[in-house]
């Protein structure tokens, strides 16, 4: 809890911010002197001063996992670091499908794309589509150039090229709404000034800002600017993956199991217009699913 503090030193006196939290089994405080008078954007200020905190703390953490998983990948043997790859594939594969409606179950994408057995019963769009996302991560981490207008447009049209091919790699022209949630996504007329200020924003700051967090907002802002009539979900996570993999950090997978947090989070910092909300849950998910290569 972020408090405002006010010191007195002779006859002058002066505001702090203040924030008292855990860390271990201590009670550690922080301050951020403000000046003599209160600032009129005390609330937005103390909102930096936590997301600033919070930084710190997290930017560590995410320094001993990348390390750690650089020193396993040393280690390994050549073809266990590509069966471990296939295996990140196979899970992340179904769940970022499975997310948007499959009905594939992880046993079933697992010998579709491990061994080429079809499912009974199930539909053909979801194995196609399951497929096309296996080839299209293959070819993302195989990928020379950095992101672009150009890139996810190509990589949006290898998901659904073979299911939805009237949308497949095409910015869309009509207004959309997204089932459950309280966010409108933007008009049609607006998406391309949008993806042109995400791409000079991204150009300019992608070394700049902590690469875990960099993958963070590139999947916020993708998704929220929702260029495509389908797949917005499916290519931002993608493009998450990119960023990790390109700065030597090991990828995550959403759980399906783990939606709704995940939901809430995008929905809220969307509707709220805080980017801080789903960053946090990001945080949060990312040094969870990879405290395996924290070093001791």
């Amino acid at each position: 809890m972020v408090s405002v503090r006010k010191k007195k030193v002779g006859n002058q006196e002066y505001y702090y911010l203040e924030h008292s939290f855990r860390k271990n089994t201590r009670i550690e405080k922080k301050e951020k002197y403000l000046g003599k008078e209160l600032p009129k954007n005390i609330e937005e200020l103390k909102k930096q001063f936590v997301s600033e905190i919070y930084r710190d703390k997290w930017f560590n953490v995410f320094g001993k996992i990348k390390a750690g998983f650089c020193a396993q990948n040393k280690t390994m043997p050549p073809s266990a670091f590509e069966k471990e790859k296939e295996t990140f594939m196979i899970r992340f594969t179904y769940d970022t499908n499975r997310i948007e409606g499959s009905t594939l179950t992880l046993r079933e994408t697992a010998d579709l794309l491990e061994r080429g057995i079809t499912p009974g019963a199930k539909s053909m769009e979801d194995v196609s589509e399951a497929e096309a996302h296996k080839n299209a991560f293959y070819e993302l981490l195989e990928y020379k150039k950095d992101m672009s207008m150009q890139m996810v447009l190509y990589f949006h049209k290898k998901l659904l090229e073979n299911t939805k091919k009237d949308i497949a790699g095409k910015i869309r022209q009509h207004q959309v709404a997204i089932s459950g949630s309280k966010f409108m996504p933007p008009f049609p007329a607006e998406i391309y000034l949008l993806l042109t200020d995400f791409f000079r924003w991204y150009h300019r700051y992608r070394d700049k800002i902590q690469p875990v967090e960099l993958a963070a907002l590139v999947h916020l802002k993708l998704v929220t600017i929702h260029p495509f009539a389908d797949g917005n979900g499916r290519i931002s996570r993608l493009m998450m993956n990119f960023v990790l993999y390109k700065y030597g950090y090991p990828m995550l997978n959403i759980p399906y199991e783990k939606r709704a947090g995940y939901y809430r989070a995008l929905e809220r910092a969307q509707t709220k217009k805080d980017e801080n909300i789903f960053l946090q849950w990001f945080f949060r998910r990312y040094s969870k699913e990879q405290n395996k290569y924290l070093l001791p």
